[in-house]
């Protein structure tokens, strides 16, 4: 018994979502970095204006803390604490300005009971056990014989969940932009030249989540496709 079922094919497959995956990073880098450079006429700090946009949202009651490193910033709805990395939270640039208000956005989200955000947090809990067991799963029932294929089905199915997620995770990261935003310029926090640096910031951002999402659904089809090999050899 070998791995045999294994071909160049179910390789090749993956080599699309490398590119994305490597654009997407190089893009959000560099625009990251290029809004960095430039700061808001009104000198207001990430955290600052991450405060204001949960204010103008209805989201009260949320902290904000520093953490360090880059492009760590997020929102954690279990303990309703939005953390802002070293070059966000005390910084007034565009870029700051744009992922802060991003995250206090998922905030505003999960004060308002957003819908999709609820139905993504619901399945965190399942995709996190299923991510851990799927590839071990798969991996020993593709050792096993043929007659073990429930081994490759299990793991598979748990590895769906994660696609699953991952496709859930889309439209919320969108609507948190939307929501900044809309935000941003309303409150005046941002004039309408810095509005359009910072909506280039978080469309660079979201392409990591496309990509990300596009690698998944990859991966999928191709288990899908080294388990339809298998099963016809």
């Amino acid at each position: 018994m070998g791995l045999y079922y294994f071909d160049y094919r179910s390789f090749i497959i993956m080599i699309p979502a490398i590119i994305i995956s490597m654009y997407a990073q190089i893009k959000v880098s560099s625009t990251f970095n290029k809004y960095s450079r430039i700061m808001t006429a009104r000198h207001m700090t990430g955290a600052d204006a991450a405060q204001r946009v949960m204010q103008y949202g209805g989201a009260f009651g949320v902290q904000i803390q520093h953490i360090g490193g880059s492009m760590t910033d997020n929102f954690n709805p279990s303990t309703g604490v939005i953390s802002l990395s070293d070059p966000v939270y005390a910084s007034s640039s565009i870029s700051a300005v744009g992922v802060a208000a991003h995250e206090a956005g998922h905030a505003v989200q999960h004060a308002q009971g957003y819908l999709p955000n609820k139905i993504r947090a619901s399945l965190v809990p399942v995709t996190q056990f299923g991510s851990r067991l799927s590839m071990p799963l798969i991996f020993i029932g593709l050792l096993l014989p043929v007659q073990y294929d429930f081994f490759v089905t299990l793991g598979i199915a748990l590895y769906s969940l994660c696609v699953l997620l991952q496709l859930a995770t889309l439209p919320v990261e969108f609507n948190a932009s939307a929501r900044a935003l809309r935000a941003l310029d309303e409150t005046g926090i941002l004039d309408q030249q810095e509005l359009l640096g910072a909506k280039k910031v978080l469309r660079a951002a979201a392409m990591t989540y496309v990509a990300a999402t596009f690698t998944a659904l990859l991966s999928l089809l191709r288990l899908l496709l080294i388990f339809g090999n298998r099963r016809r050899d």
